[in-house]
């Protein structure tokens, strides 16, 4: 018997682990070393990214050092870019900010000079698929992932929601194969307009239909709460302002506040695991 409950205890254990993080364990103890590997490494090529279409104008870099060879995502908007506001060090914020979280859901991602100019400079994801590929092919879930999965949307319209990323598009979210969710593409995010300090992107009125944060773990619950300005700023450096920071904290308040009114109509243990 007592094998048996600590078999179950286990379980509950791993369960709940593969429902925060994104990255595996084995991941994200790597992401110090390529960070570095991004920062340091030489630029052996380059090309424009013609894949998809990209108001950015990103470049595909590849990379080597110590006889390693990766290739990563480099962009540098700064400012109104066809009609939309961009920033390359917004990028940066949401994966350290991600981390910071234990969401681990945004590839490694630093700032790196590229023909003399600074811009964000991310680990190229080899992703199984994007969602634009899952609905386009109708693509279903496997039953035994559905729990997972649809977890990982609800950090992913949490953290959404967090850092005002106005441009979560189906090609911004990559699947793995495990059906663990990675994130891409944050230039459009840390927004200080009242549009993004009144309301939250993801919630009942999200404009093609209700996207709620409906369930998320109590660390993460905790995490929020505790966020102040120093403690931001201690996570992104200078790549947030202070008026960036400001909103964040506030975006923050109105989802604990959506958080509470969701415990107190459905109870805490429906709400948070």
């Amino acid at each position: 018997m007592l094998k048996k409950i600590l078999f179950f205890v286990l379980c509950i254990v791993f369960l709940n682990t593969l429902s925060i993080a994104q990255c595996t364990k084995e991941e994200i103890a790597e992401f110090k070393k390529w960070e570095g590997f991004l920062t340091d490494a030489e630029i052996v090529s380059s090309r424009p990214w013609k894949e998809t279409p990209a108001v950015t104008d990103p470049w595909v870099l590849t990379l080597e050092k110590d006889g390693i060879t990766k290739q990563a995502m480099w962009k540098n908007p700064e400012g109104r870019q066809k009609g939309s506001l961009e920033g390359w060090k917004w990028e940066i914020a949401a994966y350290r900010l991600s981390n910071h979280l234990e969401l681990y859901m945004v590839a490694p991602t630093v700032e790196k000079r590229f023909r003399g100019d600074r811009g964000s400079c991310q680990f190229f994801v080899n992703a199984w698929m994007d969602l634009e590929t899952k609905e386009s092919k109708k693509i279903k879930v496997p039953s035994n992932k559905v729990f997972y999965w649809n977890r990982a949307l609800y950090l992913q319209r949490t953290f959404d929601n967090l850092i005002a990323n106005e441009d979560r598009h189906q090609r911004n979210f990559f699947i793995m194969e495990d059906w663990r969710l990675i994130l891409i593409d944050h230039s459009r995010s840390f927004r200080t307009s009242k549009k993004f300090t009144e309301g939250l992107i993801f919630d009942e009125d999200f404009r093609e239909g209700p996207r709620l944060m409906k369930e998320i773990p109590r660390a993460l619950y905790e995490k929020l709460k505790s966020l102040t300005p120093q403690i931001i700023k201690d996570v992104v450096g200078d790549y947030l302002t202070d008026r960036e920071i400001e909103c964040v904290l506030i975006r923050r308040d109105l989802i604990i506040d959506w958080l509470n009114k969701k415990i107190k109509e459905l109870g805490e243990d429906n709400v948070l695991y």
